[in-house]
């Protein structure tokens, strides 16, 4: 494949595949539940998810030829724990990329109201295929620019909230000081609340694996690899807990509403009159950057997931173009996405609702699959191997331990809200489905 992403592309890629709506429209609901400890169970999720990415990093350094990092999964975890995970992340991005090019299509109805949602979908999806097919640098190079636009939004709102604190600003609730985080509780609603919003914490960290997509097609990846998996994390961190912070200077929590955008609120509760106007854009084009991302990880999975198929449309779907790009698996994905236009006038709004709650949840499978297969991996290698290892996971296998638990612990939360719960049960309905077909695939083909 076409080597040609660069540091600064893996960088964003992994940044612009997390940083989304789930901060700019659904940080609301995370704070009216778990008020400024919210804070520290973003720090408690950023730290597993650091070890994650290590896991991660360290398995693509092993073998940088790997489409994807399913590739790993099944090579110490076996092929029907590969086939699950690599068909479960594939409908997941799919799914995911669907509800994104829907959403893309409200907002644009921001500005032009009578605008069929489908116009927008179709749009998106065709100049996002044509991105995708040039080069993989030109994908790369639209995802930098998607995420500049997120991180530059999130800064000012940082940087607003050091200037308004500093000057202790007036504002239509009090004034804006570092005061306004407790009002002397940290724990507002308990341990109750702070659990409960984990599930939303770690939801929002969905895409940080893309990083694992990527190697096969970045520049140096023994140099761009490791810098991006200790650089991504930590930025993430900042840019979730600063924005945050921020928030909640500017505006004590009790007054942020679970219900709304708190940038827009916050924005327009300071006197800008086109807060939503803006805040609209930026999440406009965090849909469309994470629908880029889905085109560009669905390609690639799809292409790995045929390429050993003995079918005519999975050799189809398997071949490169003369330009090193799975451009055939591209189409079919994006045209898969694009399915989303007609489960609109379909599909009722909860069933599809329930299903992207499913593929969310299923992350949590992929994420701890991830850190066994590289417990596995550790395992196989011998004493004079892993002293040659330059990337190695700190806190081996402590730190592989403590990730699993914390992902066990998310799932646990989720069984204490119904509409988690039956996300839950689906997912796991989902996984026992794969399993049974692959063992009636194996068993017919053999």
């Amino acid at each position: 494949m076409n080597r040609g992403l660069k540091s600064r592309h893996v960088q964003l890629i992994a940044l612009g595949g997390t940083i989304g709506t789930g901060l700019f429209l659904g940080a609301g609901k995370s704070i009216h539940l778990a008020g400024p400890s919210l804070l520290l169970a973003y720090l408690i999720a950023g730290i597993a998810c650091f070890f994650l990415m290590r896991a991660l990093g360290e398995l693509l350094l092993s073998n940088t030829k790997s489409v994807s990092f399913i590739d790993f999964i099944e090579q110490y975890l076996g092929p029907k724990t590969g086939f699950v995970a690599g068909w479960t992340y594939l409908v997941c991005w799919i799914t995911i990329a669907m509800a994104e090019v829907t959403a893309a299509g409200l907002y644009m109805q921001f500005w032009y109201p009578k605008l069929p949602i489908w116009v927008t979908g179709l749009f998106l999806l065709v100049i996002l295929f044509l991105m995708n097919s040039i080069t993989v640098s030109a994908f790369g190079e639209t995802e930098f620019w998607f995420a500049i636009i997120k991180v530059v939004a999130i800064l000012l709102l940082i940087l607003t909230g050091v200037v308004l604190v500093a000057i202790h600003y007036k504002t239509p609730v009090g004034y804006a000081s570092v005061t306004n985080l407790t009002n002397g509780n940290f724990f507002p609603h308990g341990l109750t609340g702070f659990f409960l919003s984990f599930q939303m914490v770690v939801f929002s960290f969905v895409g940080i694996e893309m990083i694992g997509m990527t190697a096969s097609e970045t520049k140096d990846p023994q140099t761009i690899i490791p810098k991006c998996i200790n650089d991504v994390p930590v930025r993430i961190i900042l840019f979730y807990v600063g924005s945050l912070l921020a928030l909640m200077c500017i505006f004590p929590w009790q007054y942020i509403s679970p219900s709304s955008s708190p940038f827009v609120q916050v924005f327009q509760g300071l006197g800008i009159r086109p807060a939503a106007a803006i805040i609209n854009f930026v999440v406009l084009t965090a849909a469309a950057s994470s629908c880029n991302s889905a085109i560009f990880t669905t390609g690639r999975m799809l292409y790995s997931l045929t390429q050993k198929s003995g079918n005519r449309l999975g050799q189809h779907l398997g071949k490169l173009s003369h330009r090193g790009l799975p451009t055939n698996a591209i189409f079919f994905s994006t045209v898969m996405i694009g399915l989303s236009v007609i489960l609109d006038i379909i599909v009722p709004s909860g069933v599809f609702d329930f299903i992207s709650s499913v593929a969310t949840t299923c992350f949590l499978f992929i994420w701890s699959l991830i850190v066994v297969a590289h417990y596995q991996y550790r395992q196989q290698l011998t004493p004079a191997e892993t002293s040659q290892l330059t990337f190695k996971m700190p806190f081996f296998p402590y730190a592989n331990f403590f990730t699993i638990f914390f992902m066990i612990f998310v799932a646990i939360i989720l069984l204490f809200q119904t509409q988690t719960l039956i996300a839950l049960i689906g997912s796991v309905v989902w996984l026992v489905g794969m399993y049974l077909f692959d063992f009636y695939r194996t068993r017919t083909t053999s």
